[in-house]
């Protein structure tokens, strides 16, 4: 399995600091070549929001090249901890303020992918004609929806619903979850931060992205949000896999909610 070349990935990327806001918090990182993708969403107001995410893409974006999926990972979580332990220590210096990320990833090596995540920005899975959520919100409202406490319209109204429950900064260590599997020719990912699902459902940012040259789709996706008020930053970050002479075959059991032995 070869390293990645990044010919094969149609990448796009947008952002805006919305309507409402007066200051970008989130931040974005694409590096085809090293096979990582990755959006964030600062938390810590208009000062330390957007300083938070800077550090996060600023820290992974000296990964240096894999030679690797297990590498790739390896190096990519080490960035992770080293951004982490910055944002901690800011946050002791600033008497405690809350200085803080989302992180959603997407990494590629060869032909496996790993999705990793920590708070509520997502990554979709665009495969065969459907979208799919791969990502599950690190959110107070996602754990009400699992309790049944909430119900799915209570949810979009819920006063604390921009609450999330992870995020890099936010614990001395940071807590990341990760699903894998294999590309198939044609795969789409998109990453965005909650400032594009505040306004967009599913099915309408499937629309969009669905068979649409990744720049486009991202600057269409944006344009829609800011039609619709964008209370919120928004960013969106899209690729597709698009290998030149191969027949890559899907796996129909990914992706799983697992690591995989070529992660590890």
């Amino acid at each position: 399995m070869g390293a990645n070349k990044g010919s094969e990935f149609d990448t796009g990327f947008a952002t805006h600091q919305g309507m409402a806001r007066t200051a970008n918090e989130d931040s974005y990182l694409v590096l085809p070549d090293i096979g990582i993708w990755v959006v964030g969403d600062g938390m810590g107001g208009h000062k330390y929001g957007g300083l938070a995410s800077a550090t996060l893409v600023e820290v992974i974006g000296s990964v240096g090249q894999p030679v690797s999926a297990p590498d790739l990972l390896a190096r990519f979580e080490d960035r992770v901890i080293k951004a982490n332990r910055a944002l901690v220590d800011l946050s002791r210096q600033e008497r405690g303020v809350i200085i803080g990320s989302t992180l959603a990833a997407v990494l590629v090596y060869g032909t496996d992918y790993a999705c990793v995540w920590s708070g509520d920005s997502r990554v979709y899975l665009i495969r065969d004609n459907r979208i799919s959520q791969i990502t599950r919100d690190h959110s107070e409202v996602q754990e009400l929806l699992d309790q049944n406490i909430l119900n799915a319209e209570e949810a979009e109204t819920w006063p604390r619903r921009n609450v999330i429950t992870r995020a890099i900064g936010a614990a001395n260590e940071p807590d990341l979850e990760l699903i894998d599997g294999t590309l198939s020719s044609g795969d789409t990912f998109l990453i965005c931060s909650d400032g594009l699902t505040s306004h967009l459902n599913d099915d309408e940012i499937f629309e969009i992205v669905n068979s649409t040259p990744s720049q486009i789709a991202c600057d269409e996706l944006v344009a829609k949000t800011l039609e619709r008020g964008a209370s919120d930053n928004v960013t969106v970050v899209m690729l597709r896999y698009r290998p030149p002479d191969r027949s890559i075959k899907a796996d129909s059991a990914r992706p799983e909610r697992q690591i995989r032995d070529i992660w590890e």
